[in-house]
């Protein structure tokens, strides 16, 4: 089956009691058992959900990997993953992650005795000079969280598995309609399934797609530490995924015309976005990439007060954190999502401003960008 049909139909069959053809949203703490130590496949909401299953077979297909495991939010998954470490081990980091990424790592587990080290990855002579023999993860985003790098996936998994590491992927910003990391060689695919996969707005939760053993390790922290997501939440984010290849196909659509708009633009200095033939990474991208996605950051010309202006002059574009919803927003990460970093090597230019372009009528919100630009 092609993607957009296993979207809606994988781990989505008709519920056979009744025949529903929408997957049901199982709303209960536990199930009844037919004997003691014996039960149906579900025993409490916590440990397995059919709903939250339904959800699981559908990423995994469209990733392309054995198993998917979800999680209450993007940072739940993650912190399952680094949660597979050890005391001593050590993570390579791409230097331009989202910001509660790097907190994750360097406030949380850094405190477990887990060390990271910041590298830009479009490098990669840089990126095997930061391993240790204790490197256990090579943790990339691509397109990167706010900067727009590409990083080259192949080479990234090539560069890990000749030293006996892991690497991570971070797939929230293309989706695997434009992307798929397994493919390319990711051991461990994390999402934030509250951005494009839910693609509405209204649901918080995570999934990390891989192999059976790690997802059954996995799978043991899902339950041991019980950042679950509930069955509606699940239920929303199997929703969103039914429509998401043609939503992604307008949100793509939409950027390019955009990010024209911009470079052309007396107001903007600079305009990162992967489908422009100067980016640096557009080669790389339109090699591993099915399109170059919804997302773009741009600097604005006058500094960090004239971008606070045209983040607060939007109307369409609503000032707002997040990404990945049928509503544009425009953010300023280095005051909103990544002020975390601050002070830090991963800071964030004080004039950049982000867009999560929705599907609106572009026409539209070019007249909203317009206005605001002045």
């Amino acid at each position: 089956m092609q993607f957009e049909t296993r979207a809606i139909h994988v781990g989505q069959d008709p519920e056979p009691r009744t025949g529903a053809v929408v997957v049901p949203i199982y709303q209960t703490s536990t199930f009844a058992q037919p004997g003691v130590g014996q039960h149906l496949g579900y025993e409490y909401a916590r440990t397995g959900n059919p709903t939250r299953t339904a959800l699981q077979e559908c990423l995994a297909s469209l990733e392309g990997t054995e198993e998917a495991v979800c999680f209450a939010s993007g940072m739940a998954a993650e912190d399952a993953i680094l949660r597979l470490l050890a005391p001593g081990d050590h993570v390579i980091m791409a230097n331009d992650v989202y910001g509660g990424t790097w907190r994750l790592v360097s406030k949380v587990h850094a405190r477990f005795g887990i060390e990271v080290s910041a590298v830009d990855m479009t490098d990669l002579d840089a990126v095997a000079a930061a391993f240790r023999p204790t490197t256990r993860f090579v943790w990339a985003e691509t397109p990167s969280n706010p900067l727009l790098k590409i990083l080259d996936l192949a080479a990234l998994a090539e560069l890990a598995h000749e030293r006996g590491a892991w690497l991570v992927a971070d797939n929230t910003f293309a989706t695997p309609y434009l992307q798929r990391p397994a493919d390319l060689g990711a051991d461990l695919v994390v999402h934030s399934t509250t951005k494009y996969l839910g693609g509405h707005s209204d649901v918080v939760g995570g999934a990390v797609c891989t192999d059976a053993q790690t997802a059954a390790d996995l799978a043991f922290l899902q339950n041991a530490v019980g950042a679950v997501p509930g069955p509606f939440d699940s239920w929303l984010t199997l929703r969103g995924i039914k429509t998401l290849g043609v939503r992604m196909d307008r949100h793509c659509d939409n950027a390019a015309r955009i990010a024209a708009f911009l470079v052309g633009h007396d107001a903007v200095e600079q305009v990162l976005f992967p489908g422009l033939v100067d980016h640096p990474g557009h080669d790389l991208a339109a090699k591993q990439m099915q399109a170059f996605g919804g997302m773009i950051s741009f600097r604005v010309k006058g500094g960090a007060d004239a971008a606070r202006r045209v983040a607060e002059g939007t109307e369409l574009f609503f000032l707002a954190e997040s990404l990945g919803g049928v509503e544009s927003l425009i953010e300023h990460p280095g005051i909103m999502t990544h002020a975390s970093v601050a002070g830090t090597d991963l800071e964030v230019p004080d004039d950049l401003l982000r867009l999560s372009v929705g599907i609106e009528a572009v026409d539209d919100l070019l007249g909203d960008l317009e206005r605001a630009l002045g």
